[in-house]
């Protein structure tokens, strides 16, 4: 990982560019601490589905624990026949 100023990312846009394509990310650090990333696109897809992987195991950890604390509806499947009727 490489940190750069604002003004340097200006002046050389396409080595920080390439940098981010070949797996560096790079810092680029602005006023007020608004310090931004580049990264390559195929990394930010994996970060955004790690991210979704981690929601979506959370949302399973949450229904489970509901499984267990006994918070469920049970229906037979002649009710969801009937509720399927009433639609």
């Amino acid at each position: 990982m490489i940190a750069t100023k604002q003004m340097d990312v200006r002046a050389n846009i396409k080595k920080y560019f390439d940098m981010a394509f070949n797996g560096e990310p790079v810092i680029v650090s602005r006023k007020e601490n608004k310090n931004v990333v580049i990264i390559s696109e195929t990394e930010y897809n994996e970060l955004a589905k790690a991210k979704k992987n981690a929601e979506y195991l959370a949302k399973l950890n949450r229904a489970d624990e509901q499984i267990r604390n006994g918070h469920v509806i049970t229906k037979t499947m002649d009710e969801l026949l009937v509720m399927e009727d009433s639609l």
